[in-house]
């Protein structure tokens, strides 16, 4: 058996940087454990398989495709990055004839769109609370130590904590922090936490980022993302609602690093825009 895949950086227009995924074409149902034996094969953070819906469908003409997400370890709900992977495998090398692409998911359906050099995703908004510090201050100890927490939110929706440091950080703090997320597994007690957010606020006067950020997701076999769609689903609505703004500019600040252009709509969604870089095609064989 032969299955077209591809190897994309996503949130970047530089081969190796961004978010790396595999992109898997399924011209045929593919048995159902040979999803995950794929995504540990691959050893991204994700890797995305996308499904002809009717057996008459066609990768350069259809407009709506099935399309799952699988880590090393488990398949998850939502996955961003894969996703605009996903769309430049149809876009730029299958020459996909359609301005909007919908793929139908575990989080529903989901669009993405050609603007100029981007790729534009649209994707759900997800509220984070207010979260008692007593609950996981052995989670933020191990991540950030003694340093200062400004805020600290929970998003039920995707099981992700947001922690804020305090706005006298710059980028570099962040950019240098030595984070153990292994350490995470033990250090979380209440079985809610699935994926740790932290962020400052960036310096937006003229043309810099509104904020940045780095994600862990340990729980799924993902010590650190290098760029992260899902995580920006969470700081979108977060970080609108703290600077009165709909249009930002983020930058996720881990080794590889990403670039992410939001805009957060009055629907209950958010647009995430970013560019791509296809760097390797080839055929699994099996």
């Amino acid at each position: 058996m032969q299955i077209p895949i591809f190897t994309v950086d996503a949130f970047t227009n530089r081969p190796f940087s961004g978010n790396p995924a595999a992109v898997c074409l399924l011209e045929n149902d593919l048995d159902e454990d040979l999803h995950q034996k794929i995504a540990t094969e691959m050893n991204l953070s994700e890797t995305a398989f996308i499904r002809k819906l009717k057996p008459q469908d066609d990768f350069t003409k259809s407009s709506c495709f099935g399309l799952r997400w699988f880590t090393p370890a488990n398949e998850v709900p939502l996955c961003g990055h894969a996703t605009l992977a996903s769309a430049a495998v149809l876009f730029h090398v299958q020459k996909n004839t359609n301005s909007v692409l919908t793929f139908v998911t575990l989080s529903g359906e989901l669009k993405a769109r050609q603007v100029k050099d981007h790729i534009v995703l649209d994707l759900p908004l997800y509220t984070a609370y207010p979260q008692e510090l007593k609950e996981v201050e052995e989670l933020i100890k191990a991540a950030v130590g003694d340093m200062i927490v400004q805020d600290l939110r929970y998003s039920p929706d995707t099981k992700k904590l947001l922690v804020r440091l305090s706005d006298t950080y710059e980028r570099s703090v962040l950019e240098e922090l030595k984070v153990s997320a292994q350490r995470f597994l033990s250090a979380e007690k209440t079985g809610k936490v699935k994926g740790l957010i932290l962020t400052v606020k960036g310096n937006s006067s003229g043309k810099g980022h509104d904020f940045y950020s780095r994600y862990f997701a340990p729980w799924y076999g993902v010590l650190e993302d290098p760029v992260t769609g899902s995580a920006h689903a969470v700081l979108s609505s977060y970080w609108s609602e703290q600077l009165g703004k709909k249009e930002m500019l983020a930058f996720q600040c881990s080794r590889r690093g990403g670039e992410l252009k939001i805009s957060v709509r009055n629907d209950g969604r958010v647009d995430i825009a970013g560019q791509t870089a296809v760097v390797l095609k080839g055929n699994l064989t099996f």
